[in-house]
């Protein structure tokens, strides 16, 4: 997401930069480490507040933009800078957990707070984020997005895909593909691969077959979770470029995401980019990019029965997965993608620059 922001940014006529390289996040929780970085924080502060003064006066930044600040990954530098230069602070997809307020996050927690409490505006992208926030007037609702040109085109060539795709797996292209693109870590990852693979072997009857794309340090756990299924009806694909997975989304029928304790999901809107009807749990903000009856199916977070009933339908309802391919690829086209994205950027930075 934050390449496509610069994309955005990009397009919508602003000149961007990119300050600094300081990686904030402690995901151990070690005070020590967070305080080394906080420490690293504020030399590398001083050290861009100092070349942005020796720039000519047209040449100094007119905003500070951050992405996604939070207890874990707090922001030591855009408050400092943008408070030296009198530059408005802009914090995209940022949040807040109070029950973080104590150790081993708690300065963290406090910095993301200071942050906050700078910035001009808040970006928004899932709206589940925004009731926790300190201010919500300063709030902007913006839809997830991204650069939909080559998941429409890799539609255009599904039947393809779908070939080249068979041939190379020694796959039959019969059955419905069911697709899965998602890290394979402890927590919700893993948490969402068990509950498709149970919602999976409650419909075993049915012809179907799955392909997964992902890797990660709890491959072996999500490998044990279709231990059940035969060989040739689940297909470990691992970690694919992020060139080949348009083609990937366009070849199959339906992507299937439990997306436990999910923010909105980037792999459930690009499969929609790519004309995929998608079958996932309502939990977070999916429902902002999947439309529940139209592009895809919104079951309750956690329901695995529930999940299997709504995939044992699509799987044989041909017609209506093609209906929801139509207006997924439609719907992403029109509302999600990068000029749409562009154009309402640039209305938040105008009206924040402005006043």
């Amino acid at each position: 997401m934050a390449r496509l922001l610069l994309s955005a940014l990009r397009r919508a006529g602003h000149r961007v930069e990119v300050a600094s390289r300081l990686r904030s996040r402690d995901g151990a929780g070690d005070p020590a480490r967070q305080a080394r970085i906080a420490r690293a924080g504020a030399a590398t502060a001083r050290r861009l507040i100092q070349r942005y003064r020796d720039r000519p006066a047209a040449e100094r930044p007119r905003l500070w933009m951050t992405y996604h600040l939070y207890y874990k990954a707090p922001d030591w530098l855009g408050p400092a800078v943008s408070a030296a230069l009198g530059i408005p602070y802009v914090a995209v997809e940022a949040s807040v957990a109070g029950k973080r307020a104590q150790e081993p996050w708690a300065d963290g927690h406090r910095a993301t707070l200071a942050a906050l409490a700078r910035a001009a505006a808040v970006i928004a992208l899932n709206p589940a984020d925004v009731a926790a926030l300190p201010d919500p007037g300063r709030v902007h609702l913006m839809p997830p997005f991204l650069d939909s040109a080559p998941f429409g085109a890799a539609a255009q060539a599904r039947k393809t895909n779908r070939a080249a795709l068979a041939k190379q797996l020694g796959i039959d292209s019969d059955p419905p593909w069911l697709l899965t693109v998602a890290m394979m870590r402890p927590g919700d990852k893993l948490t969402s691969y068990r509950q498709l693979a149970a919602a999976l072997a409650a419909v075993a009857d049915r012809p179907w077959r799955l392909l997964i794309a992902g890797d990660g340090p709890a491959r072996p756990d999500v490998e044990a979770a279709f231990a059940w299924a035969p060989a040739d009806r689940v297909h470990f694909l691992g970690a694919l470029t992020s060139a080949t997975l348009p083609a990937l989304y366009a070849a199959c029928d339906v992507l299937v995401w439990p997306a436990h304790n999910e923010a909105y999901g980037m792999a459930l809107l690009e499969a929609q980019a790519a004309g995929l009807p998608v079958v996932a749990g309502a939990s977070g903000g999916v429902a902002t990019i999947v439309r529940d009856g139209r592009t895809g199916v919104l079951t309750p977070p956690g329901d695995t029965g529930a999940f299997a009933t709504v995939l044992a339908g699509l799987l044989t309802d041909t017609a209506r997965r093609q209906a929801m391919a139509e207006a997924a690829l439609a719907t992403v086209a029109a509302e999600h993608g990068l000029d749409r994205a562009a154009a309402r950027l640039d209305e938040i930075l105008q009206q924040v620059t402005r006043s």
